[in-house]
């Protein structure tokens, strides 16, 4: 079992983080990013979220979590923010009882097993086996919507912030991207679909990928199939950067420049959110749509 730290801001920097899953980093010349605010004491994290149906579906099977807080004490500052989107599966039964049972059991546990004990206690103490906390979540979600949801599914992608790390725990094909303050979108994580497993393999293009009739087919999903391991990786925060969780009627709707593009003209995260919401609808809104954007400590020049 890996022992995981989180290192408060002005401590000694943790042991080299693990590598991103799939480092795809993308940048818009030409766009002037929104000036950060100046850093803050504390240091802290300010998210926003929007979510939509849709222009074609009758009901949302989308679910969203979003805990965002600051610890000061003992002269010492720790952000924490826990940001979760799921995404019930169409053509399933249940699918938008799924996404709410994940997001529900996923974010009480970590709750319970992190945060409480994090506030209980005081800002030095380290927080172990931080990995562990969020693959065990998501197994307790899959128990769950196998039990309230027999025959229902999500996708189910977390990403839990602690002082200058993050650590995302994924199942699906739902996607989270850092923006790094030069403007470099990168994924975080891999999808878990048919396709994606194909273009890695190099059966088909990205080109092919984005418009195979079976794009929206998943081989590892919550409340499906076999028993499974997520995908959990630990790495650093993107200093005076942004996180963006988002289901796929966002990322398959939009291209990553426009996704970028609107992080960093817009003046907030909540506006942000919602002009990339607004971007899918304008292009037919074909799923649910959901995107959390959190903007990291602002730290000093």
């Amino acid at each position: 079992m890996s022992r995981i730290t989180h290192r408060l801001f002005g401590r000694p920097k943790p042991e080299k983080s693990a590598e991103l899953t799939r480092p795809i980093r993308m940048s818009t010349p030409g766009i002037t990013p929104t000036p950060l605010a100046r850093p803050s004491e504390p240091p802290q994290l300010f998210a926003g979220c929007a979510q939509s149906i849709g222009l074609q579906r009758n009901h949302n099977e989308d679910g969203l979590f979003v805990l965002t807080s600051t610890l000061v004490s003992n002269q010492s500052a720790a952000p924490f923010g826990l940001y979760i989107v799921a995404d019930g599966m169409g053509g399933h039964r249940h699918g938008e009882v799924a996404s709410g049972a994940a997001v529900r059991v996923m974010a009480s546990y970590v709750i319970r097993r992190l945060f409480t004990p994090l506030v209980a206690s005081n800002a030095d103490a380290h927080i172990e086996f931080i990995q562990e906390v969020m693959r065990q979540g998501v197994q307790d979600a899959h128990k769950v919507i196998l039990k309230e949801a027999p025959g229902g599914g999500t996708t189910l992608t977390a990403v839990l912030v602690l002082g200058d790390q993050l650590t995302f725990a994924h199942v699906g094909d739902s996607r989270a991207y850092t923006v790094s303050a030069k403007g470099e979108l990168q994924a975080l994580t891999n999808d878990h679909s048919l396709v994606r497993r194909l273009e890695e393999l190099g059966q088909i293009t990205s080109e092919e990928a984005a418009i195979h009739p079976q794009r929206n087919v998943l081989y590892r999903a919550l409340g499906q199939g076999e028993p499974f391991d997520p995908d959990v990786s630990t790495s650093q925060i993107p200093e005076n950067g942004y996180l963006l969780l988002c289901s796929d009627g966002l990322w398959g709707v939009i291209p990553e420049e426009t996704i970028l593009r609107l992080i960093q003209s817009a003046p907030t995260p909540e506006q942000a959110c919602q002009g990339m919401v607004d971007a899918a609808n304008s292009a037919g809104g074909p799923d649910n749509i959901t995107a959390i954007l959190v903007r990291m400590p602002v730290q000093p020049a």
